[in-house]
């Protein structure tokens, strides 16, 4: 029989072709090697275990790439791509959202050098199941494996305004002065939270800590967990904080893609929420913010370090509220404004 040709089951013959299902059954070599792989694997070891020539290793690996199949890490290393993840999550299943989530938070952390966590509900309460530590001696806390209260927690607060996690009954927990322990407020709080499209906190859940999260979603639009930015409130002040929720929305809305999310980037709305009992100065459009927050530029810094975005909101005043420096900020990062 010519070289080429093959007789199916039935009898008859079909003919296969580099660019048929040869191509398809070396694909699916690769694809076997990524999945079984205990970690992740390079291009060198991939060519190796299958025989394939790196010419068609290459060809092949961007195919699978293009399509979901594999994705490639910092290092260039290849893993199961988001369709294996997506599939992972139509159960729900909490397993591997780690390692998924692992890069964004890696690049949160370099971007903003503060801590960063992934926290999910448990139990009436956060807890924190991954994290990247700040690269500062001062707000380097291990928050991994701790469980903190809802309504006083950055991430919290984004799991309840999103139906993701429920207080647990009872009164609410006075952790320091500017705890929010009325139901009525913190529902206020949460409808805000919902606003803005981010939490913030500001030494609600332990004196001078301050901490932003976004939410986490999955296919369908769920939220899974909510992805924060912690430090001392001596770094992450007001006008700093416009850029960090920028960042934090960014790799949070990354992520979501990753776990099937589709819906386009939400843009940060509203104002910095003054901190438990502070009155918000009035602006000259009539809506509220800080008024420590127009205190000049924010701070340079890890998150500030972007080129300056030309245009209209490259222009905007120094003095404008947080929520419309994270905008910019976040259109700076997507490379528009």
């Amino acid at each position: 029989m010519p070289q080429g040709r093959r007789r199916n089951p039935t009898g008859r013959r079909v003919v296969s072709s580099p660019n048929g299902t040869q191509a398809v059954d070396r694909a699916a070599r690769l694809l076997t090697e990524v999945v079984h792989a205990p970690g992740s694997v390079t291009f060198t070891e991939l060519a190796a275990a299958t025989g394939l020539a790196k010419s068609t290793t290459s060809r092949l690996l961007l195919a699978l790439e293009r399509n979901g199949l594999v994705r490639r890490d910092d290092a260039g290393r290849f893993r199961p791509g988001e369709m294996f993840v997506r599939f992972a999550w139509r159960g729900g299943a909490e397993a591997g959202l780690t390692e998924v989530a692992q890069p964004y938070l890696d690049r949160l952390g370099a971007d903003t050098g503060e801590t960063v966590n992934l926290g999910v509900g448990r139990d009436g309460m956060v807890e924190q199941i991954a994290q990247v530590d700040s690269e500062y001696l001062i707000g380097a806390t291990n928050w991994l494996g701790r469980a903190v209260p809802l309504h006083c927690s950055a991430a919290g607060k984004v799991l309840l305004a999103h139906g993701a996690a429920k207080l647990p009954p009872g009164r609410l927990e006075r952790r320091t002065e500017q705890t929010i322990t009325s139901r009525a407020a913190l529902e206020a709080e949460l409808a805000a939270v919902l606003e803005r499209g981010y939490a913030v906190i500001d030494g609600e859940l332990e004196p001078g800590l301050v901490a932003v999260a976004a939410p986490v979603r999955r296919d369908g639009g769920a939220v899974v967990a909510a992805l924060s930015v912690s430090g001392p409130g001596t770094r992450l002040t007001p006008p700093r904080i416009a850029d960090v929720a920028a960042a934090c929305m960014a790799q949070a809305h990354g992520l979501s893609a990753v776990l099937g999310h589709r819906a386009e980037r939400p843009a940060p709305r509203g104002e910095y929420p003054a901190p438990h009992g502070e009155r918000p100065a009035p602006r000259g459009d009539g809506s509220p913010r800080l008024a420590h927050a127009a205190q000049g530029p924010a701070p340079q810094g890890p998150a500030a370090q972007e080129p300056a975005a030309q245009g209209p909101a490259a222009q905007e005043p120094a003095a404008q509220g947080p929520a419309a420096q994270a905008q910019a900020a976040q259109a700076r990062r997507e490379g528009g404004a």
